[in-house]
Formats: C-alpha cells, sequence, structure tokens
C-alpha cells in the first residue's frame, strides 16, 4: 500500500485562490493548483489571506513567516510561488524550474494574454481540443471587451489569438475551420507567415488539382506558394526518418500478409495515442 505524507495540516476551512475560483484544503492542492494555472495567477495571490490560512489552518507558522516579507514589500510573485512549492516539495526542481519560468513570462501581461499563453501552452503539449475552446472563450470575451471599450490589448494579440487557434485546428486535421482562421489573422496582420499557413491549410484541405486552381487566381502569392511547397518538402522528409513513419511502413508489409496481427497493432497504436492525449 503507498502512503502519502502530507506537509502541514488539511484544513478545515479552505483557502479560495483569488483569480482562478478554486477551493483548496491543503498545501499539496494548493501547490497543484499554483503550478498548473500558472499563466493564470498574478499578485493577487500575494496576500494576508493567505498567509493566514498557511499559519492557522495548515500550521505552517515558518512559512507563513519566510512569506510575509514578500506580501508586505511588494515581492516578486515568481519567488512567492516558488517558495511555496521548494518548502512543500511536491515536485522535483526541473518542475519547479517551468513553473518559475512560466510565472516570469506572464508577468506584466493582461488577463487576456495570460489565458492566451495558457492556451497556447495545451497547444505545446498536443490538447488540441482544449487549446480550441480556450481560444473560443478568449475571442468572445475580446469581442465584450471591444463593446464595452475597456481593457483591449495590442492588435497584434487578436492576430495571434486567431492564428493560434487555427494552429489548434490544424492539430485536429479540421484544416477548413483552420484555414478560416489563419485567413482572420492574415487580414488582421498581413505577413508572409500568417498567409503562408492559410495556404497550407488550403493545400490539406483540396485536391491537388483544385488547390493549383486556387492559388493560380493569385500572383501576389506566388513567393507564399513556393515557401509553403519547401516546408512541405522539409517536412516530408524529417517525417520519413521519424520511428513512426518506419512503424506504419512496416505496417503496410504485416497487412499483405498477417491480417489479424495488422488489426491487432492497429488497436495498440490507437490505444497509445488516446492514453497519451488523456495525459
Amino acid at each position: 500500500m503507498r502512503v502519502s505524507i502530507c506537509v502541514g495540516e488539511y484544513a478545515k476551512a479552505p483557502y479560495h485562490i483569488p483569480g482562478l475560483e478554486m477551493n483548496v484544503f491543503s498545501m499539496e492542492e494548493l501547490c497543484y493548483c499554483m503550478k498548473e494555472n500558472a499563466f493564470l495567477l498574478d499578485l493577487s495571490l500575494l496576500n494576508d489571506g493567505l498567509l493566514n490560512w498557511i499559519e492557522r489552518e495548515c500550521g505552517l507558522r515558518e512559512l507563513a513567516r519566510a512569506l510575509h516579507p514578500l506580501v508586505h514589500k511588494k515581492g516578486v510573485l515568481s519567488t512567492f510561488v516558488v517558495t511555496i512549492l521548494r518548502y512543500v516539495g511536491l515536485y522535483d526542481e526541473a518542475c519547479v524550474e517551468e513553473t518559475e519560468q512560466a510565472l516570469k513570462k506572464g508577468a506584466g501581461l493582461s488577463g487576456i494574454e495570460k489565458r492566451k499563453r495558457q492556451a497556447d501552452y495545451l497547444v505545446e503539449k498536443k490538447k488540441y481540443q482544449s487549446a480550441a475552446k480556450g481560444y473560443e472563450e478568449l475571442l468572445r470575451q475580446w469581442r465584450e471587451m471591444e463593446k464595452e471599450g475597456t481593457g483591449i490589448p495590442a492588435a497584434d494579440c487578436l492576430a495571434s489569438l486567431w492564428h493560434n487557434k487555427g494552429v489548434a485546428y490544424i492539430g485536429l486535421m479540421h484544416y477548413e475551420r483552420a484555414a478560416e482562421c489563419f485567413l482572420q489573422a492574415y487580414e488582421l496582420e498581413g505577413g508572409d507567415d500568417y498567409l503562408t499557413d492559410y495556404l497550407g491549410a488550403m493545400r490539406m484541405m483540396l485536391s491537388e488539382e483544385d488547390y493549383v486552381a486556387f492559388v493560380a487566381g493569385h500572383e501576389e502569392w506566388h513567393a507564399c506558394t513556393l515557401k509553403l511547397e519547401k516546408k512541405l518538402e522539409a517536412a516530408m522528409g524529417e517525417w520519413e526518418r521519424q520511428p513512426e513513419y518506419l512503424r506504419l511502413y512496416n505496417r503496410r508489409e504485416l497487412r499483405s500478409f498477417d491480417r489479424q496481427a495488422y488489426d491487432e497493432e492497429g488497436e495498440r497504436l490507437t490505444q497509445a495515442l488516446k492514453d497519451a492525449y488523456r495525459m
């Protein structure tokens, strides 16, 4: 039987983390919420309410005293969080340093920019469905902010939102939706990179013949079409050197002489992909 020893006492009354709208009952729960939502944390976390909860509910007077100067002398958010993470010891040093970097990157950003970084992180982790939903919610918030005329970030942030939402849709292989997003980004900001990604989504969506006809009517896109073809050629070459490609290639051979083994291998690969996505 595995036994987990907690740091401090299990609180009778929870602490409500400002900005995250979450309640925690232990230091381990607090650490988990801070690490998983580092992109959303701000200086509102540095408050006497949290210090009192750590001292009175969790019985960690030493930690509360160590954090007191950071709360009352305009301490740095990343230092505050890292102090707690290292004291509790729930995560290894590499994880603590990763959280610290996420906090430093988010310093000085607006709320919508912080949430965008969280969605960007989900894309990096290939959690495309969750990322796409996150971007859609951010775009909804943006529209509301435009109506109210308050707190709108720089215009390039909106173009980046649309672009990165397109990247999430590419990961889901929704090429038509991705193309719409890339086109929105290009129309807002311009730039060859946004245009190239738009053309890439269209190339994945259309047949070879239809794509050629599509780009033939836009001579001004010629340079970007050439750039795209070079990227695709390089990506294909890189893919053919990957172990995954070799496994798929070998599976073609397997299909021709052992269909049962082929089907079993297909189920195993599918389950492995599902497990990796849920991690």
